[in-house]
């Protein structure tokens, strides 16, 4: 209940905020304010869009879903098989939370969302020249949008959160002039930001979550998120020019500190946890670890990073068993490698829907700010981490794969090789600094940077990559992107549709089972042990190049299209 009360109270709030008449002016009796400040508005904002994209476990973020379409995650919910519908929590609520609500039948006041919220910031910190919200409040937006149409192509966009001008149903725009579009808008972000005539009297500081106000923080963010779009459609459009002007200028996010993150807190007075922690305590554990990532960090897979197990394994995978105990659930184990227990994607098994509450694997310290994996092998409950462990929009790491991909396609002159090591080497030491500087806990975590696990593993990755061919090489580069960037699964589903990489499990190919081996995968119950196991498969759809509209968005909405069919729609930038 309590879990639920968390998000009810920025709704609430919202509620209150547009059932004023006016916004934004300061009342002069403190003790009954009519409007709220743009500082009030701005953090629950970037905490919102950072809920709506995460790995939520009870109230749905798009990551939730999509880090079982990119196969780090498994689950017996409606994302498994691709089953995702308009009804589904994992679109509703996102939906919801990003865009105000529209024509909701017999609403007294419309529940505004992050984009209303911005709108509201930029219109009026420009009326009262604050220019470095609007500009902020501008980057935001385009981020959002970005995501918004990288997820589900055609959205609602120049109508939509215009209800103060009487539009109620705002049209579906295109997606790639939704995109055309936003390129404009962060360059009006970052001229507001550089604004040096306007009177600021009112400048963000700790109300800014993410940067604290930091001008030149929240610039780099903006070219960063411009060259990520830029390398998002450059199979559709010649973008060599624009991302060599980026790279050139140098602007751009450039130290781990500088990465573009919505932090969230230990539990306190609130609870402002990371939402995917709440698979910690939650009565019904429905996320695992999707074997096939596990067997690629274990080094299984045969066919990429073979024998090369990866260091961060016991910061990503926290196991409540150690290899020996029996299932404390009392029940047989779909998936068990030693400690390692799961379920398999599309699974149709018998042990697929049996408890395994107290004997799953989770995910760990990073992404979630659960607990390091010290092999004490205790039930996951709400002491086993700090949860504050931030959602990542765009890390320095993000940034380093995005160059090695453009010289990797020939966009842009360079080492590859280099520019992916150098990734390699920021992925390893972003886990350290998130620890260290967010998560903050209690078990003495040791570092991942300068250890020999770490250098042998990058020895190894380089190797192979000096062996592959251009595609090989091209695979290498998107496995470790999407290895680095466990947890914020937006990305990672946006670049497997871009590129084809890296390889996902194919449930409807035997020879694309777990790890790629031929022969049926692993069971390590060490109470039925020995006998691998063949566990049939079947799928509700193929693998969905975008996820359905809200349904309830296209039911209330007069002018929404009528709901596309996922495994066919192409958002515009796929080849």
């Amino acid at each position: 209940m309590l879990r639920k009360i968390k998000y009810l109270i920025p709704l609430v709030t919202l509620v209150v905020i547009t059932s004023c008449k006016k916004y934004l002016n300061i009342n002069t009796d403190p003790n009954n304010p009519t409007t709220v400040a743009v500082s009030k508005i701005l953090p629950t904002t970037e905490r919102t869009l950072g809920d709506a994209l995460s790995m939520d476990e009870s109230n749905g973020g798009l990551s939730e879903a999509l880090a079982v379409y990119t196969h780090q995650m498994t689950t017996r919910e409606e994302a498994d098989k691709y089953g995702i519908t308009g009804t589904d929590n994992n679109v509703g609520i996102p939906w919801s939370k990003l865009f105000s609500s529209t024509a909701q039948p017999g609403a007294t006041y419309p529940i505004y969302g992050v984009l209303q919220n911005l709108e509201d910031i930029i219109s009026h910190a420009t009326a009262d020249g604050n220019t470095r919200y609007a500009g902020i409040a501008e980057i935001l937006k385009a981020y959002t949008y970005s995501v918004l149409v990288d997820v589900f192509g055609d959205v609602p966009f120049s109508e939509a959160n215009k209800l103060k001008d009487g539009i109620i149903y705002p049209k579906f725009d295109n997606d790639a002039a939704i995109y055309d579009s936003l390129f404009k808008i962060i360059d009006r972000g970052i001229a507001d930001l550089n604004n040096t005539t306007a009177p600021n009297t009112l400048k963000p500081g700790s109300d800014d979550l993410i940067y604290k106000g930091s001008v030149t923080k929240w610039i780099k963010a903006a070219n960063t998120l411009k060259l990520k779009m830029y390398t998002q459609i450059r199979k559709v459009k010649n973008v060599a020019a624009d991302v060599n002007a980026l790279i050139t200028a140098g602007n751009l996010i450039s130290q781990t500190s500088e990465s573009f993150l919505i932090p969230y807190g230990p539990n306190g007075a609130t609870d402002d946890r990371n939402p995917g922690f709440y698979d910690y305590i939650a009565t019904q554990r429905s996320n695992h670890v999707s074997p096939w990532f596990y067997e690629i960090l274990k080094g299984y897979n045969p066919n990429i990073l073979h024998n090369n197990p990866d260091p961060r394994i016991k910061y990503y995978i926290y196991n409540q068993l150690n290899a020996t105990q029996a299932s404390r659930d009392g029940n047989q184990t779909e998936y068990r490698d030693g400690p390692f227990v799961s379920i398999y994607f599309g699974s149709v098994g018998p042990d697929r829907d049996r408890t395994q509450q107290n004997s799953i694997s989770l995910f760990g310290i990073y992404p979630i700010g659960g607990k390091y994996d010290d092999g004490s092998a205790t039930i996951a409950a709400d002491n086993s981490g700090t949860g504050a462990s931030p959602y990542r929009l765009i890390t320095y790491a993000d940034r380093l794969y995005l160059e090695a991909e453009l010289i990797q396609s020939g966009l842009v002159t360079g080492d590859a090789r280099a520019k992916l090591s150098a990734a390699m080497a920021e992925s390893f030491k972003q886990v350290d600094y998130v620890i260290t500087q967010y998560v903050k806990p209690a078990q003495t975590v040791p570092a991942l940077v300068g250890t020999a696990a770490v250098t042998t593993y990058t020895n190894n990755a380089l190797a192979e990559y000096d062996a592959g061919s251009a595609a090989k090489q091209m695979e290498m580069i998107m496995t470790q992107k999407w290895l680095s960037s466990v947890g914020s699964a937006v990305d990672q589903y946006t670049d497997i549709r871009r590129t084809g990489y890296p390889v996902i499990f194919d449930p409807s190919n035997p020879a694309m089972a777990p790890g790629g081996r031929v022969q049926p995968p692993i069971n390590g119950d060490p109470i039925n042990p020995g006998a691998q196991k063949s566990v049939p498969v079947q799928l509700s759809r193929t693998f969905a190049l975008s996820l359905p509209w809200y349904q309830t968005e296209l039911e209330s909405n007069s002018n929404a299209p009528a709901q596309k069919n996922p495994s066919t729609y192409k958002v515009f930038w796929q080849p």
